[in-house]
């Protein structure tokens, strides 16, 4: 059975009524038949059937035993990093989401959980950066914002071989270009806010765990700290997941045709996509993944800050906004949006240039796409050593 028809399949017709699109459990409490005598549900935030249903959903499309939805991507986050204690260790790519650089440095930093940022391109790093008070791996792959291609094969044995834990955050890729469980990963995270939901109009996680025990550690924290997705949130969710292989196969054909444009283009210094084949994680991507992802980065060969923002305030179809994953093609300046949070040095040490910007290319055609950038490089400052020549 194809992933699609599974899929479609797995979405459940209510058995109350035939209703052939799941229900908006709009409840904040469920009438039981006496103490602790219920049908399987007591109280919202420990369970509802929306949401329920959306876990097993996606639990599915990532082979997991068990997930678990939550209010945001960095809720989701937060339950992971609650199933370590004080004095131990991470590992944590260094092109890192700026939001969760922010919770481990802010927050977490505080209370004794220490972070190691490491190139974790490189499989030889990451086993050197390994102690004794190591407890867990924190992959991004493709990273944001460079699109950085990690190893997760080789780095699950390594964790495996020293009881680490190894969890990577899947939002990029999606679960129809890539399964991090199968290849040896313990937790996977989405930003179910991008692709999951597809559509812009939602804000979502999902933790998806590869053993039952784990599902029930995380199912835990999700109910003890409460930081659960709604049940109207839960439903838009699902009807995103509805049209998630379409939409990808979509955003994937786009931006390949995006990323070739902008490697031929003068004004273009580098290009960040796995589909190019001048990708140094290209061969693995191919391996790993079964697609390349609808995000795009690039730097400009003018490297300013003003040469970026330039850029990012004269497109049309491209929208100037946070976020990615959506039918309608973003953009943004990383080094002012999302990884502002990131202190400069580091944040240019991982590759998040002062010109880097990052294209989250939607469903429009892509000859309208590029079109709209054309006329925006032709915004942008001239480098003046090309105005010398």
């Amino acid at each position: 059975m194809s992933t699609i028809t599974q899929l479609i399949h797995s979405l459940p017709v209510d058995p109350q009524t035939g209703a052939i699109a799941v229900p908006i459990y709009q409840t904040s409490t469920f009438v039981q038949e006496a103490p602790g005598v219920n049908k399987g549900y007591d109280y919202a935030r420990s369970n509802n059937p929306t949401r329920e249903t959306a876990e097993k959903i996606i639990a599915g499309l990532e082979g997991g035993a068990g997930a678990s939805a939550f209010s945001s991507g960095l809720a989701a986050i937060d339950a992971v990093i609650k199933l370590l204690k004080a004095g131990d260790e991470i590992i944590a790519v260094d092109d890192i989401y700026g939001g969760a650089f922010r919770l481990f440095d802010k927050v977490y930093k505080k209370f004794g959980i220490h972070v190691n940022y490491v190139d974790t391109t490189d499989v030889s790093a990451v086993f050197n950066a390994v102690t004794p008070a190591t407890r867990l791996i924190w992959l991004e792959t493709p990273t944001n914002p460079t699109l950085k291609i990690s190893d997760i094969e080789a780095i699950a044995k390594i964790a495996k071989a020293h009881n680490i834990l190894l969890c990577v955050d899947n939002t990029f890729a999606s679960p129809i270009l890539q399964q991090p469980l199968s290849l040896g990963a313990d937790l996977v995270v989405h930003s179910a806010t991008k692709y999951l939901g597809g559509h812009s109009d939602l804000i979502a996680g999902v933790v998806i765990s590869k053993t039952e025990q784990l599902a029930q550690e995380i199912k835990f924290y999700q109910n003890a700290c409460g930081a659960v997705l709604s049940p109207f949130d839960s439903f838009l969710l699902i009807r995103g997941i509805e049209t998630l292989p379409l939409r990808i196969r979509q955003h994937v054909q786009n931006a390949q045709q995006v990323a070739e444009y902008l490697e031929q283009h003068p004004a273009v210094d580098k290009v960040f996509y796995p589909g190019l084949a001048s990708h140094p994680g290209h061969e693995l991507a191919k391996r790993q993944s079964k697609g390349f992802g609808g995000v795009i980065s690039f730097t400009l060969k003018n490297d300013t800050a003003a040469a970026a923002t330039a850029f990012v305030t004269s497109t049309n179809y491209f929208k100037l906004a946070e976020s990615l994953g959506g039918i309608k093609s973003l953009l943004c300046h990383p080094a002012a949006m999302t990884h502002k949070s990131i202190p400069d040095e580091k944040r240019r040490a991982a590759g998040v240039s002062d010109s880097l910007i990052r294209l989250s290319v939607g469903l429009e055609e892509y000859t309208d796409l590029i079109s709209d950038l054309e006329q925006a490089f032709k915004k942008i400052p001239v480098v003046q050593t090309i105005v010398n020549a």
